[in-house]
């Protein structure tokens, strides 16, 4: 496994010869590598066997002869921060859960085409290397790869003193995946009369912060603290915010290994229709029924403290449903079992049916009422 955590964004460890003026400017190269020290455990638990090597060197290696197993090896790639939630994050001093973030924002898209995460990789930029925090961010994506079965296999920490404060921090990161070429889900699959199954969300995820935090955070909002107790949420506001994202891979890869999953859609930026919409063809639309669950209390405290209509608040949070799958009919059972036994809560939200036999039209419609609302 290579992990270049070691050296500062610019630093060239060999061949540098003012690392005090470099450490007068801001920069620590032996912070970074107390970093790398701390994070190595968690590191090394983030493996899969075909990882070659260790931490400290410039590339992450994998090998690719585990692909031969393939017939025709489709490789599916993508990348994803976790947004202002680390502001979060950072207010509270909480630092070992926005990696877990991080990694769910980036293979959950991945499985969404039927793809097994392989490796991730990610990238640290902070005003200042503090090894604990860093550490503790990095022991947050070592647990989420674990959970979602891929190798963490390199990653890059910079120090920008000047451009970020010393206590402020990004995250961001990118993983690759393989799918078998005729196993891709995707619209193409998708027939009138399949039944979209939602997956219940761990929370807000990892979307929608700068709303939620103008709401219930911001002056001309509810003014809160996170260490305020809310009674609908049985916790402190912070500790519901910085709840972690839930990572669904290995969950959708068993429901896909039932071959009655068509296609899937991750939740994330633009809510629950707007990125369903994005995994069915233009001939076809889907209705889903509110009826059908009760989003979590956050949700209805965003709803009621900041006045926010239920149609602007399902187009910027997932309002409880963090994953779809679109699924052949016979085949709803299996799916649901299988979900059932990867411990995700699941249910049938809403069916797919030819495009314009819907009152609205449109690819996606939302209709009716949660309960309670």
């Amino acid at each position: 496994m290579s992990q270049t955590h070691p050296t500062p964004s610019g630093v060239q460890t060999g061949a540098d010869t003012g690392t005090s003026a470099y450490a007068a400017a801001g920069v620590s190269i032996e912070a970074a590598d107390a970093a790398v020290d701390l994070m190595r455990a968690s590191v090394e638990r983030a493996r899969r066997p075909e990882l070659i090597g260790g931490i400290g060197g410039f590339a992450g290696l994998f090998d690719a002869s585990a692909l031969t197993r393939f017939e025709r090896p489709v490789l599916a790639t993508s990348t994803d921060g976790v947004g202002t939630k680390v502001a979060i994050a950072q207010a509270m001093d909480v630092h070992d859960t926005i990696g877990f973030d991080l990694v769910g924002m980036v293979v959950d898209d991945l499985v969404v085409c039927g793809a097994e995460p392989l490796f991730m990789t990610d990238y640290i930029a902070t005003g200042r290397v503090v090894p604990e925090r860093i550490a503790a961010i990095v022991k947050g994506i070592a647990d989420a790869c674990v959970e979602a079965g891929c190798a963490l296999a390199g990653g890059e920490t910079a120090e920008h003193p000047g451009l970020l404060a010393p206590d402020e921090y990004d995250v961001a990161g990118a993983a690759t995946g393989v799918v078998e070429g005729d196993r891709l889900l995707g619209p193409a699959r998708v027939r009138p009369g399949d039944a979209v199954v939602a997956m219940a969300s761990s929370g807000l995820h990892s979307n929608g912060y700068s709303l939620v935090r103008h709401v219930l955070l911001g002056e001309q909002g509810l003014g809160w603290s996170l260490d305020r107790h809310v009674a609908e949420l049985g916790r402190t506001l912070g500790e519901e915010l910085l709840e972690p994202t839930k990572v669904y891979a290995k969950a959708c890869l068993a429901a896909a290994a039932t071959n009655a999953v068509h296609a899937m859609a991750h939740v994330t930026g633009g809510g629950l229709a707007a990125n369903l919409a994005r995994s069915l063809p233009e001939e076809l639309t889907a209705t889903l029924e509110r009826g059908t669950w009760t989003p979590g209390p956050v949700f209805d405290l965003v709803r009621t403290a900041g006045g926010v209509g239920v149609e602007d608040l399902e187009a910027t949070l997932n309002c409880g449903v963090g994953m779809v799958a679109v699924v052949a009919p016979e085949g709803v059972d299996a799916v649901l079992g299988v979900l059932a036994e990867q411990g995700v809560r699941s249910w049938v939200a809403g069916e797919v049916m030819p495009a314009g036999t819907a009152a609205d039209g449109g690819s996606v419609r939302l209709v009716g009422r949660h309960p309670g609302w």
